[in-house]
């Protein structure tokens, strides 16, 4: 279980994309706890929010249907729909999307099914510089 970097979002592969969907859902229906996920309860709702905002967003851009609706409607009722610039600020930082990227090129190397090239690339050219500055 994992919650991406924001930014990373874009660029995962469709598995681990409709997976994210799985896990929201589940977060949704019984607030699931797992260490890598447990901090996104120390955060205001209006940040999953925004999260599952930009996981629903991608999967709109690459034409995939959400059945229903009805966990995330419940779970967030309520809940103010405001703009969050930067989820989960605290702990989608360089450090988190450095392991974001490593974990994702190492779906690449072992042949993750549904990761092309071209993919993979694509999130190399965005990740790198990014990482390189922090490094600096």
């Amino acid at each position: 279980m994992r919650l991406w970097h924001y930014e990373i979002i874009p660029f995962l592969p469709k598995g681990q994309l409709l997976s994210q969907w799985r896990e929201l859902n589940s977060i949704f229906a019984k607030e699931d706890r797992h260490v890598l996920i447990n901090y996104v309860y120390e955060y205001d709702r209006t940040d999953l929010r925004a999260y599952t905002k930009l996981i629903m967003d991608e999967m709109g851009k690459r034409g995939y249907r959400i059945r229903s609706f009805d966990k995330m409607n419940n779970y967030f009722s309520g809940v103010a729909d405001v703009p969050v610039a930067h989820p989960f600020v605290n702990h989608h930082n360089d450090e988190y999307l450095e392991i974001c990227f490593y974990n994702l090129k190492e779906k690449f190397i072992r042949g993750q099914k549904d990761y092309e090239r071209l993919d993979y690339d694509r999130l190399v050219a965005y990740v790198l510089p990014k990482l390189e500055k922090k490094n600096k």
